[in-house]
């Protein structure tokens, strides 16, 4: 199996190669992330200036890995298009240090990421941790590792595009793997005003989730201690059954609590 790994967090980041060390242990794995940290940029590609690339030095060694002056898409796009020769059989994006869930996705660079290698004909993970102090990234890089395998045996179709969302807990404290649907809702939904002391300007803020969610959408199945995965399409008004089920998810959080 060979897996693209890329994110909106930047090259560097720690959750990234959480989720490289994890993968590599069944895969053949390839990173191409953009040079710096390009979040909310959803699905924007780069049309009026040049894209560079340069290979550097992996943070997990042997590591085929490339940074792109240039989106999360973009990264894919150049990845599947040019920098990749064979065959991808998966495109995973993350872990993100942050949630995407509800309409938020529609903005996110992490689910933006995944979007693309959906549409080039991969089976595409969006991956994220609630953002803390301390993150649990192993919990998100080993349901990741689990979701590849199954999607590897066929047990999942090749044709699916996951956005994965987990509480920032303990494995422990975590309840379950809940399939939801997104949110009506956003978290950047507010604009202050703020003044530098010259002239005005305005800073917009993201929200703490919504308690007050319903209980089968992504924010309350986080807001109630849950792992949310929500199958994606690229039809938004796609109203089919979704890809994965109830008794493949216990299947799953038995299996992560066995790593």
């Amino acid at each position: 199996m060979k897996i693209l790994v890329t994110n909106d967090d930047g090259i560097f980041a720690e959750g990234l190669w959480a989720l490289v060390k994890e993968l590599e242990n069944i895969a053949q794995v390839i990173v191409v992330a953009p040079d710096m940290e390009r979040s909310a940029t959803g699905t924007a590609v780069t049309l009026r200036q040049p894209l560079r690339v340069q290979r550097v030095r992996p943070m997990v060694p042997g590591i085929e890995t490339y940074s792109v002056e240039g989106t999360p898409a973009d990264s894919v796009i150049l990845a599947l298009g040019k920098l990749i020769k064979n065959k991808i059989d998966l495109v995973v994006s993350g872990i993100n240090q942050g949630p995407n869930l509800g309409n938020d996705v529609l903005i996110s660079g992490t689910v933006g990421a995944a979007l693309q290698g959906y549409l080039h004909g991969s089976p595409a993970l969006a991956i994220s941790i609630e953002a803390g102090d301390n993150l649990y990234l192993d919990n998100a890089a080993k349901l990741a590792a689990l979701l590849a395998k199954k999607i590897d045996s066929h047990a999942l179709s090749t044709n699916i595009f996951l956005n994965v969302n987990l509480p920032n807990l303990p494995l422990a404290q975590i309840k379950g793997i809940k399939i939801t649907r997104l949110a009506s809702e956003s978290h950047i939904n507010t604009v202050e005003e703020r003044h530098d002391g010259k002239q005005a300007y305005y800073w917009l803020v993201r929200h703490q989730i919504n308690k007050n969610a319903e209980r089968e959408s992504d924010i309350g199945a986080i807001e109630q201690g849950n792992i949310s995965i929500t199958p994606l399409h690229t039809n938004l008004s796609n109203r089919n059954l979704p890809p994965i089920t109830d008794s493949l998810c216990s299947e799953l959080w038995q299996e992560l609590q066995r790593q």
